[in-house]
């Protein structure tokens, strides 16, 4: 138990003094505030902590702005528009269901309403109301209740098992609207993690969301949790999903990189192997995943988030120049794994944005030397 609360002291201890990293040739050291040889990320161009985005991964004018107008307004018909001129199979609709529903309960959260007060999130009440049979509104609801369940109660009790058995019959609902819609179906996936659906039952499910879009790098992520072994998986199911996932991935897929995320869900919560992120499994998936990026469409929704977990391995792995490559192209937004999973994702995200330049400049590095 010692071990722990010494890892813990000195990981504190680190956040402290990161920003205040020395590069020196071959090797990364804690200096004192105001040292002239610290390395400094501003000098990049990179954001400071408190200006960073948490909300998405990479950039969505479109979808701020519309989240913009909805919740100063309350009014959900820029929501419904812009679903509906959104691709149903493509990533970006399933990015920007979460996002509706995302704030929506955020906004339930902070307002849960009273005598006097409106609940918040009460334009997509409305919405559903007003516009039964829209099939954007119907899919936001659906991912409402998912998220509603995950945030609000514990998995296993009966508040949980009713909120989702809420959202079944709504992914059901929003399913009939719109057949051909994969949104519904991956939507759903998190309801069968969450109620412990069987495996011919899952399998089931997944196959009607290959069927509709089988290169769906959303749907795959989501199914890789089920498959997990803090789940209802183990660490080998997971693995076996993930690089089946690769091997079938056309040229230019994200799902090249799905074996770097099944080794993230199986990190050891506590690692005291230094050698640990240069170890062949997980060479082996960083490698698949950087081969993902640059083969990838630039404008490819689901290419941030590869970025940003790339970030932590390339970092802990010491390749200094690659993790700074993927923080030039994700810089600024920090909605995404790793960081979305803790309770400062802007501060954690920092942390390793500070060791990587100094990492950088301690090797050679400098803004110079950096290709954008």
């Amino acid at each position: 138990m010692e071990i722990l609360w010494v890892l813990m002291a000195l990981a504190m201890f680190s956040m402290v003094l990161l920003p205040v990293l020395r590069r020196r040739r071959g090797g990364v050291q804690l200096v004192s505030p105001g040292d002239p040889d610290a390395a400094d990320p501003a000098n990049y161009g990179f954001l400071r902590q408190e200006e960073l985005d948490i909300r998405m991964p990479g950039p969505d004018a479109d979808l701020l702005n519309v989240l913009d107008v909805v919740q100063r307004t309350q009014d959900y018909r820029a929501a419904s528009q812009l679903l509906a001129g959104t691709d149903s199979e493509g990533e970006t609709r399933w990015q920007r269901v979460q996002a509706f529903a995302g704030a929506a309960s955020l906004e339930l959260q902070q307002r849960p309403g009273g005598v006097s007060e409106t609940p918040g999130g009460q334009w997509l009440r409305v919405w559903r109301a007003e516009a039964p049979k829209d099939a954007g509104g119907a899919a936001v609801h659906a991912e409402f209740l998912v998220q509603q369940a995950w945030r609000t109660s514990t998995p296993g009790t009966d508040d949980f098992r009713i909120i989702m058995e809420e959202a079944r019959s709504a992914c059901g609902d929003a399913a009939l609207l719109s057949p051909g819609d994969p949104i519904p179906y991956i939507v759903e996936l998190s309801v069968a993690r969450g109620l412990a659906y069987s495996q011919p039952e899952f399998e089931k499910l997944w196959l009607k969301i290959l069927d509709r879009a089988p290169s769906h790098m959303g749907a795959h992520l989501a199914a890789l949790h089920y498959w997990c072994e803090k789940w209802h998986g183990s660490r080998e199911t997971a693995y076996a999903f993930a690089e089946a996932a690769a091997a079938r991935a056309p040229q230019g897929s994200l799902l090249a990189a799905m074996p770097l995320f099944a080794v993230f869900e199986h990190l050891p919560e506590v690692n005291l192997v230094r050698s640990f992120y240069q170890s062949e499994v997980v060479t082996k998936a960083v490698h698949g995943a950087l081969y993902a990026v640059h083969t990838a469409r630039p404008d490819d929704p689901m290419l941030a988030h590869v970025r940003h977990l790339l970030v932590p391995f390339l970092v802990r792995g010491e390749r200094w120049s690659e993790a700074m490559d993927q923080l030039v192209h994700v810089d600024g937004h920090v909605g995404a794994l790793p960081w979305s999973l803790t309770q400062d994702p802007a501060a954690d995200y920092a942390i390793y944005r500070a060791l990587a330049v100094a990492g950088y400049e301690a090797n050679g590095g400098s803004p110079a030397t950096l290709s954008r």
